[in-house]
Order: structure tokens, then C-alpha cells, then sequence
């Protein structure tokens, strides 16, 4: 039986029967996924995360992905400055949801491998085993020199991961162990509790360099990463299971993200894009986010310099999903059919957006087979507690 196999009869929902699965990005830093000064109600708090995650549970979404972040990226908006930690938003995001599957993301260098491996550990039992890993090596050098420590050269970077993610794979399945690499000496490692979900948690990772893709092959479930056409999901598609198999007999599914503008006609969802990313868009953040990735190049056109910054505006360089119900639906379907597993998507108003998208594309990738309804019948427990809210505050 393989590893996905595995997943599957532990009825893990990120290996559920939706052909396209769904999640969110971003819910724990201010501003989410839109660099943007336009009004909006969301707050990177947990009780709007708690209302979010409501939503997505009655609507049937798979997973939310957090952002790490330790800083903000300047700008007008100090772009993601108000953050919450993910090993705690996990943490307090576990006992208060029942079936959304929730990730950590983090930064390797900021977190030794120990630690990580037994707080996630701690948070699948919460959870009841909904945890899983995405693996960041750190990429914002003023993040990095917060850390006493100058942002790793990128082929060291993974080295270093794949050291850290070696580690953590031992702890959860072995009971006694030495380790010894270039970063880390474990002597006699052992922890307790290990993970209780089978065969593990899930592992993400967002590489797309050469170093980036074969970490991702070797150690992940999915490759997290943004894509430039429908074909291009394809190829990257294609090429990530290709490697996973030829280089490491694994197999491997692939995950991208967008935003969503979504509207009863196609003139209104385009008036309130040109609102909050050409009119109110903080173009100072997205140009330094654009010179950090070197998306500046006299091999460029003005066009696509514009596009790539609008991109990042709306939603951190993702997919647009801007339009209608059905211009919407049948977007994300195209991303289906190219294999690529699923998409997170964000709003630039969580509490605002999410319900009419809910209501009006949701069941059109239903129609089109691409998702399957929600099951209605509720357990005796769930129905016992009909009335009782999701989070509700201690008083003392």
C-alpha cells in the first residue's frame, strides 16, 4: 500500500475524492494575501480566524495554510507586519475546528528541529490528527538578521532543511537515535508523543528551484507553487511526479493559490479589482517584493512588469480568479484539469467575500464533478451541539 493509500483510509482530507481540493492562505498576517490600502473588515485576529474557519467547514474546504512571517515587508501597509506565530495559531486553531486540516508553516532556521517535531506532535493530538508541515529556508534577509544570522546562500538553504527534515522524520519514528550532519548532532534523540494521524503529517514545501523541486520530491506530499498559465500547471505537474518517481520511487501531488474577485457580473467583480489593486494598491510594497525576486529585467516588458506587480497586489502572485459565478468555477476547473491537486485561494475580505463564493461557485464545481457535495447527516455529538457556537470565549 503506498504512502497516498495510506492518507486516503485514514480519511485524510487532503486526499479526500475532490478531484480540486480548496483551502485558504494567509489568515494570520494582516492584510492576508492583498497588498493593498483599500477598506476591508478582515483582522489577522484569532476570533475573525475562528469565523473564517466556520465557513470553511460548513462549506467542505480541506485545509487553511498560514503564512510564517517575523516582520512586516514596509510600504504604505506594512505588508503582513501584524502576524500571528503559526505553531500557535495551529495550536489554538486545533481545539476550536473539526475537520478542516491545518498547516504550520516554518522557517527552518528560526526553529530547531526538536522542538518543531514535538510541538507538531502536540498539535496533532489537539487536533486530532489535522496538523501538517510546510518547510520554509527563509528567503526575507531583514527576517533572517532578526535571527541573529545573515540569510542562508539558496543551496545551502535546502541543505540545511533537508538535515532539519531528516531529524524531524526520525523523531516521529524512531524510538532512539544519533544523528550527526553539518548543522546538527543528535545524541540518543527520542520523543513522546509521536503523531497519532497515519502514516504521518503532511508535508508541504513551496520550492520551485532546481534545489527547491528535488527537496520537495524527496521529502513532501505537495509542491506548493504559483503558475504562469494553464499549461505551465501542466508541465510543472507533470515534471514534479516525474521527479518524485524516477529520483526517489515517491509519489507527489502539486498545490497553487489565487484570489478571488468574485461578483454577480463580470463589471462589477472588474470595478472592485481596479479599486483595490490599481487605485488603492500599495505599489511601494510590490515593487520591493518584485526586487527581492528579481521580477526586474530589461528582458521584460512594461506589460508584464504591471501584470506581475498587479499580481502580487491582489494576492501575493497568485492565479486571478476574477469575475462572475461561473467565469470563477470555470477557472478553477481549467486548474483541475491540468492535475494539479487543488488551489488556496484568499479574499480581500474573508467575512465579506467568502459567502457569496460559497453559495454561488461552489456548487457549480459540483456540477462540473470537479468537487463533491457536502454530506449533510451530523454525528450525535454534532447534533447534540446544533446550538453550541465554534468559540466561545472562557469566562472567568
Amino acid at each position: 500500500m503506498s504512502r497516498f493509500d495510506v492518507f486516503r483510509e485514514a480519511g485524510n482530507p487532503m486526499f479526500n475524492d475532490n478531484k480540486l481540493k480548496l483551502g485558504i492562505f494567509g489568515p494570520n498576517v494582516s492584510n492576508s494575501c492583498s497588498m493593498t490600502l483599500a477598506n476591508t473588515t478582515f483582522k489577522p485576529d484569532f476570533e475573525t480566524n475562528v469565523k473564517i474557519a466556520k465557513m470553511m467547514e460548513d462549506a467542505g474546504y480541506e485545509c487553511i495554510v498560514p503564512v510564517a512571517r517575523w516582520r512586516g515587508f514596509g510600504g504604505s501597509s506594512n505588508f503582513n507586519g501584524n502576524c500571528m506565530e503559526t505553531y500557535t495559531w495551529a495550536a489554538a486553531m486545533a481545539a476550536v475546528t473539526k475537520k478542516i486540516y491545518l498547516f504550520c508553516t516554518s522557517h527552518v532556521p528560526t526553529m530547531h528541529p526538536i522542538v518543531a517535531s514535538k510541538m507538531l506532535s502536540t498539535i496533532d493530538e489537539i487536533s486530532k490528527g489535522r496538523i501538517g508541515l510546510n518547510t520554509v529556508t527563509g528567503w526575507f534577509p531583514k527576517e533572517m538578521d532578526m535571527f541573529a544570522g545573515k540569510k542562508m546562500e539558496h543551496d545551502k538553504g535546502y541543505e540545511y532543511a533537508t538535515e532539519w527534515m531528516e531529524v524531524v522524520l526520525k523523531m516521529w519514528s524512531e524510538q532512539f537515535f544519533d544523528y550527526k550532519g553539518d548543522f546538527f548532532e543528535i545524541k540518543d534523540g527520542w520523543q513522546e508523543p509521536k503523531p497519532t494521524q497515519s502514516p504521518r503529517p503532511v508535508l508541504i514545501s513551496a520550492g520551485t528551484s532546481k534545489k527547491g523541486r528535488e527537496f520537495s520530491a524527496r521529502f513532501t506530499d505537495f509542491n506548493f507553487g504559483y503558475i504562469e498559465s494553464m499549461e505551465h500547471g501542466k508541465e510543472w505537474t507533470n515534471y514534479m511526479k516525474k521527479l518524485a518517481w524516477d529520483e526517489f520511487r515517491r509519489e507527489i501531488n502539486t498545490f497553487t493559490t489565487g484570489f478571488v474577485v468574485c461578483r454577480p457580473t463580470e463589471k462589477e467583480a472588474k470595478e472592485f479589482y481596479d479599486y483595490y489593486v490599481r487605485e488603492q494598491g500599495d505599489w511601494e510594497v510590490a515593487n520591493i517584493i518584485c526586487d527581492m525576486f528579481g521580477i526586474e529585467s530589461s528582458s521584460n516588458s512594461i506589460d508584464f512588469l504591471t501584470k506581475a506587480r498587479e499580481n502580487f497586489i491582489g494576492g501575493w502572485g497568485g492565479w486571478a480568479f476574477v469575475g462572475t459565478p461561473e467565469q470563477v468555477a470555470d477557472e478553477m476547473i481549467k486548474i483541475s484539469k491540468t492535475g494539479i491537486s487543488g488551489t488556496l485561494v484568499s479574499f480581500l475580505d474573508y467575512v465579506e467575500e467568502m459567502p457569496y463564493f460559497n453559495e454561488n461557485v461552489l456548487p457549480l464545481l459540483e456540477q462540473a464533478g470537479v468537487r463533491k457535495p457536502i454530506k449533510q447527516e451530523e454525528s450525535p455529538e454534532e447534533q447534540e451541539n446544533t446550538n453550541t457556537e465554534l468559540y466561545s470565549p472562557v469566562q472567568v
